[in-house]
Formats: C-alpha cells, structure tokens, sequence
C-alpha cells in the first residue's frame, strides 16, 4: 500500500500541497454515502458532477471538490483543495453509529491523523508530517502501527510521511484511493456548498 501512495504523489505532485481524507466506516449497512455527504454539506444534498480534469476546475473556480471512493464496508472522500481538516463537530457527526478516519495537511506545514467512533473524537495526533514534536492525544494505542510506520521513514521524507498516513487509514478501513480516478476526461466528483470544515 505504502508505494501505491508514493506512486500517487509522483503523478500528483500537485496532491502534497492541501488534502484531506476521510474514510467513515459504518456499523450497520443502512448509512450510505449519501447521508455522509448531506452531513458534510451541512445539511443540505450536495452537487454531483462530470467533469474533465476536476482539479483544475475547482481551482479555476475555487470549488469545493470531492472524490468519493467505496471499499469493503466503507467510504473515503478525497478533498484537495483546501485540505482542512474536519471540524470536531463535523467528525463527531460523521462518526455517529461508524467509526470515522481522517487525515490531512495544507501547504502551511500543518498535519492531522484522527479517529472517531460512536460520535466520540477517539485520537489525534497534530504536525506528524513537518513537525518536529508530535503532538497526540488521547488514546496513543488507536496510532501504535502509525508510530511504527513513521519511524521507519527519514524525517525529511514529507511526501513518505503523507505516504504513510494513507496507507495506514487503508490497511485500518479497507478504504483507498484509486490513482486513475483523480485526472483525466469525465471524472464524477461532488461539488459541496463550502469547504468541509
């Protein structure tokens, strides 16, 4: 897996800038996409579209943009405009009946990896791609594979520390990105009110 994401950022170089990936896992079969993206829109159906080349679009129009993605027993959105993480609030709410991961960074230096389950923010850790000190909180054994992971790489491997975080949400969710479905000519994405915050 981790080389699957090396090789995501090589093609999408662009992708290293701001992102964020949030992957929600549902306790029952009843919730679907559907409800998870009307709960990121604030309460409202999103937009769906197809379009070509959906990253230039949302940064010709500053749109807020989202690749949905489905796994075995859960789902992943991908937005890269803006990479903020989501609000608290937003992660209780999306994690209420599922458990919610999510990890993101911005072109500022910034960087989360959280985990939320039963509405219940469960761990965070802050500044694990840049940051010399980590900062985590509250429960470090939901994050014990994440630490392994990260130790193994050299400090000033950013793109492999961002790498790792996908990675890790993956083998966690069963939930990935796929490469091909980022660029190219009739992509659908989900085009949100404003950006997940």
């Amino acid at each position: 897996m981790f080389d699957h994401y090396r090789a995501l950022f090589k093609r999408h170089a662009w992708l290293a800038d701001s992102a964020c990936w949030t992957v929600v896992q549902p306790f029952d079969d009843e919730m679907t996409p559907d409800d998870l993206l009307w709960r990121m829109n604030g309460g409202r159906d999103p937009e769906e579209r197809t379009v070509d080349h959906p990253m230039e679009l949302a940064l010709n129009e500053d749109l807020a943009l989202l690749f949905v993605f489905e796994g075995d027993g859960g789902y992943g959105f991908l937005e890269c405009t803006y990479g903020d993480p989501p609000s608290d609030e937003l992660l209780r709410t999306l994690s209420e009946d599922a458990r919610a991961w999510t990890t993101s960074w911005r072109v500022n230096g910034t960087s989360t990896i959280r985990c939320a389950a039963g509405g219940r923010i469960q761990a965070s850790i802050r500044n694990y791609v840049l940051g010399e000190r980590i900062d985590e909180e509250p429960a470090p054994d939901v994050f014990a594979g994440f630490h392994v992971m990260l130790d193994a790489l050299d400090r000033e491997d950013f793109d492999g520390r961002r790498a790792t975080a996908l990675a890790f949400i993956e083998a966690a969710t069963g939930v990935g990105i796929e490469i091909d479905r980022l660029d190219g000519e009739q992509k659908t994405v989900v085009v949100l009110d404003s950006p997940v915050r």
